[in-house]
């Protein structure tokens, strides 16, 4: 496996970062990037010129990531060619919600062919149900095939986010990269770093990811009086509050993030399922954990790659913790890359939520938002 990338930015057009003459082998090209900017078809050309044989695929961001820089209102473009491995790509286009399961049933039934060893999914970012999605991929695959991936960003405007597949990026799109081959390794880790506190409060009203009530009071209000100030800000300064959800005989926490808000009913719109009768309790952030959080998905990352040194790692973070550590954000990625080693080559985003597996090994997936979820690559 060999990779290579550049930056756009509209200061200084393309420029690359490193060079590897993978310009007409390069089998798969990763654009993570602004929204407007990917949605304009020149940039997709010019990509495309530059690696003619090669699938792009990509999402808008909430923040790029190449190596160990954070970057706003760019391009990152990395470039990856496969010395064994085949890559296949799917796709559905999502008209509602309710329709999350179903998508990732369809998309995993695309893929499921022999010898596919892992899945990666960039999925559109607002009109979409992550538990949902997950559900549906764990169902088709019957928990057999590891999933990681994430949701698009649009920084932190909620507005419209949009999926690249080798034409200008459109809302309402999921891809599905599938890798295929015995000569790869896949490995995968995510991790949080949010402190929780209070009570736990039950989910005494909700359908899927729509939040009614708690202890049998309306949850937007629950959760205004929990901000304070910060609940003019909603639902971007939800990002800053996430709630802590405690799954029923398991002693694993997911972290749920507020999509939006509805002021009439008082509900409160989730990237993922709050399931009535679970319980979920108030969370706040800890920068030092943070920063651990992002050292912990690393070294589960490379425990799932049986602790040899990747050639490529994939980091979705969400955009929460890039709020939360603002000028700091850059040390997460410090962190990883001093457990994955130099050699990587780094690329990905921040996200409005992560797919991936609890633990190593495992390969039934979830939806998590707050964490910082890396996936490594190694042919062998």
């Amino acid at each position: 496996m060999k990779t290579e990338q550049s930056i756009f930015s509209e200061a200084k057009g393309w420029v690359k970062k490193s060079e590897n003459q993978l310009d007409n082998i390069a089998q798969l090209v990763f654009l993570f990037g602004n929204k407007e900017l990917l949605k304009k078809q020149q940039h997709i050309d010019y990509v495309h010129a530059n690696y003619p044989v090669a699938q792009i695929v990509g999402c808008s961001t909430a923040g790029e990531i190449c190596q160990e820089e954070v970057f706003n209102g760019n391009i990152i473009c990395t470039a990856v060619w496969f010395e064994k491995t085949t890559v296949s790509i799917a796709k559905e286009h999502i008209s509602s919600m309710e329709d999350s399961f179903s998508i990732g049933e369809k998309l995993a039934r695309q893929l499921a062919e022999e010898n596919l060893v892992h899945v990666l999914i960039l999925s559109e970012g607002l009109n979409i149900n992550g538990s949902e999605l997950t559900k549906g991929l764990n169902n088709l695959f019957n928990n057999r095939i590891p999933v990681t991936g994430g949701l698009a960003g649009d920084d932190a405007n909620f507005a419209e986010t949009v999926i690249v597949h080798n034409h200008a990026g459109e809302k309402n799109l999921i891809l599905a990269v599938g890798f295929y081959g015995e000569h790869l390794q896949v490995g995968y880790g995510s991790m949080g770093g949010w402190d929780s506190f209070g009570v736990d409060r039950m989910v005494t009203r909700s359908n899927r990811n729509i939040l009614y009530e708690l202890d049998g009071h309306p949850a937007l209000e629950l959760y205004k009086r929990y901000l304070g100030d910060h609940a003019a800000d909603l639902p971007a300064s939800a990002l800053l509050f996430p709630l802590s959800l405690r799954l029923k005989n398991s002693e694993t926490a997911l972290v749920r993030t507020v999509l939006s808000v509805n002021e009439a009913d008082g509900s409160m719109v989730f990237a993922g399922d709050i399931p009535e009768g679970e319980y979920v309790r108030l969370m706040k952030a800890n920068f030092e954990r943070l920063i651990e959080g992002a050292n912990e998905a690393a070294e589960m990352s490379k425990i799932s790659l049986r602790n040899s040194s990747p050639d490529l790692a994939i980091l979705i973070s969400c955009v929460g913790r890039k709020l939360v550590l603002k000028q700091r954000v850059e040390e997460e990625l410090e962190s990883v890359r001093e457990v994955i080693g130099n050699h990587a080559t780094m690329t990905g985003f921040y996200s409005y939520g992560e797919i991936c597996p609890i633990k190593p090994f495992e390969n039934h997936c979830e939806l998590h938002n707050q964490t910082m979820t890396i996936t490594v690559f190694k042919e062998v």
